[in-house]
C-alpha cells in the first residue's frame, strides 16, 4: 500500500498521488517583485522608468539641476523618437481618414447623379407606378 503515494519529480513540480503541486523557489526573479508591479500597472523593473531614473542624481547646492548622466539622456532621445513618431503616424491617420471620407463623398455622389440620370417612367408605367 505504500506504492498508492508514489512521489515523482517532473520540471520542478511534485505528482502526489495525480495531484501536480508547485515547488517553493526563491530564485530572485520570482523575489524582485516583477509580477506584482505589472499587475498593479507598474514597470517590470525598478530601473525602465520612475522617479529614481528620470529624476536626476544631485544637485549643485545653489538649486542648478546637476549634469544628466548618459543613461537619462539616451531615454530622453527614446521618448523624443517615440513622441516624433506617434505624432507622424497620428497625422497619417487623419490623412488616410480624410482621404477615405473624401472617396465616400464622391461615390455617394456618383449614385445620386446615376439615380438623377435614370429614364423616367412614361405613358402607361407612369399610371401604374402610381396606382399602386
Amino acid at each position: 500500500m505504500a506504492a498508492a503515494a508514489t512521489v515523482t519529480a517532473l520540471a520542478g513540480r511534485q505528482l502526489t498521488a495525480g495531484i501536480a503541486v508547485r515547488c517553493f523557489s526563491c530564485c530572485t526573479v520570482c523575489c524582485a517583485g516583477k509580477i506584482w508591479r505589472v499587475s498593479h500597472g507598474f514597470a517590470p523593473s525598478d530601473s525602465e522608468y520612475g522617479p529614481l531614473t528620470d529624476l536626476p542624481d544631485w544637485s549643485f547646492a545653489d538649486g542648478r539641476p546637476g549634469v544628466p548622466w548618459k543613461g537619462q539622456v539616451r531615454r530622453q532621445e527614446q521618448r523624443e523618437q517615440f513622441a516624433r513618431r506617434v505624432v507622424m503616424l497620428n497625422t497619417e491617420m487623419d490623412h488616410g481618414i480624410r482621404v477615405w471620407e473624401e472617396a465616400q463623398q464622391q461615390a455617394h455622389a456618383q449614385n445620386e447623379e446615376k439615380k438623377r440620370q435614370r429614364l423616367k417612367a412614361k405613358g402607361q408605367l407612369l399610371l401604374h407606378k402610381n396606382k399602386k
